[in-house]
């Protein structure tokens, strides 16, 4: 069961905190995670705590703890600092979409909207340089190869700049491109949507309801896919010390070769499939037992595995899929993938 109170925020970031102790090869996501489930049961004294003790330890996502603390410091009277912050992670120029929306975001909270589209826009010149290009044509084509958190922040930029009444301009004409549902974009952010919601008028209340639900749909269908599809790679010893401690996987991973060819096989055939954004990652049993670890399971349970996937890809490990033809083979055989697993023989 998912964490609904406040209390169960809080045990769940307790478990968090120890497992963090158990596994400290992952302590960096975990850590994350309880400060989130902190700052949902109301502890953000203790939230700040957390991302203060991850700061000092020269984390991978600096820049990210950076924005998350900014936002939590901000919500419970802390501006000053909040804001001292958002300047440090402007300036710095993270090469990341994500500490940009959420520092965005928090301006955005608060009512700093112009401030709020200013971060958008820095980040939008810094991420998706293609689109200021004018052309509608260079916008698709930038759109075909955005990563998801860019194109995230492209949508939340929109939505600013609508609530500011700006004129569109290119990175708004990116958005709509990138925006596939069934009401537009910019009547989705149409400020005059929240004067709706008080009418008296049941025809206009229906008309909200709709928009409202094709909204919803479309954060649906991107919280669905929101990272690379990912396979898992373990290298070979680590597959061998996995199938030792835990003989329960034998099934799904019979022999190195065959897991191997099990790998580019899958990718493959969702490529056929049409399924955009693949990729791989390396996995290792230290950060597969922390993660069954965290979800209070076994790690012998194979259900966890595509999880364990798709945790590892949301963490930016994730190696796209395929190579280029000269570019050495995803399998860490040295040679290219072309004359590796990328050849139509194996």
């Amino acid at each position: 069961m998912r964490p609904d109170t406040s209390a169960d925020h809080a045990t769940e970031a307790e478990r968090l905190l120890r497992t963090a102790a158990q596994y400290p090869e992952d302590r960096e996501p975990l850590l994350l995670r309880a400060a989130a489930h902190l700052e949902l049961a109301g502890d953000r004294g203790q939230a700040t705590s957390l991302y203060d003790s991850l700061l000092s330890s020269a984390p991978q996502d600096a820049h990210l703890i950076r924005a998350l603390k900014a936002a939590n410091l901000w919500e419970y009277g802390h501006e000053a600092e909040a804001r001292a912050i958002i300047d440090g992670v402007r300036a710095a120029a993270p090469p990341d979409a994500s500490p940009w929306e959420i520092v965005a975001e928090t301006l955005e909270a608060h009512d700093e909207l112009e401030e709020s589209e200013a971060t958008f826009t820095q980040a939008a010149r810094l991420l998706a340089p293609a689109g200021a290009a004018g052309a509608a044509g260079a916008a698709g084509a930038a759109g075909d190869t955005l990563p998801y958190a860019t194109q995230s922040l492209l949508l939340s930029r929109h939505r600013v700049r609508r609530m500011l009444a700006l004129p569109h301009d290119d990175w708004d004409t990116l958005a709509d491109t990138l925006h596939t549902a069934d009401v537009a974009l910019d009547e989705l952010h149409d400020p005059k949507r929240l004067w709706s919601l008080g009418s008296s008028d049941p025809a206009e209340l229906q008309a909200e309801i709709a928009r409202l639900r094709s909204e919803l749909g479309s954060y649906r269908t991107a919280l669905s896919r929101p990272f690379p599809v990912a396979v898992l790679h373990w290298p070979e010893a680590e597959l061998d010390e996995l199938l030792a401690a835990y003989p329960e996987l034998e099934a799904e991973y019979p022999t190195y070769r065959a897991h191997l060819t099990d790998i580019e096989a899958s990718l493959r055939e969702l490529a056929a499939a049409g399924t955009p954004n693949l990729g791989i990652v390396p996995a290792t049993v230290p950060s597969y037992e922390a993660f069954a670890a965290s979800e209070a399971s076994s790690p012998a349970n194979a259900d966890l595995l595509p999880q364990y996937a798709t945790t590892l890809a949301a963490r930016g490990r994730a190696t796209a899929w395929p190579p280029s033809t000269g570019a050495a083979c995803w399998c860490g055989s040295g040679r290219g993938y072309g004359e590796c697993h990328g050849g139509e023989e194996e």
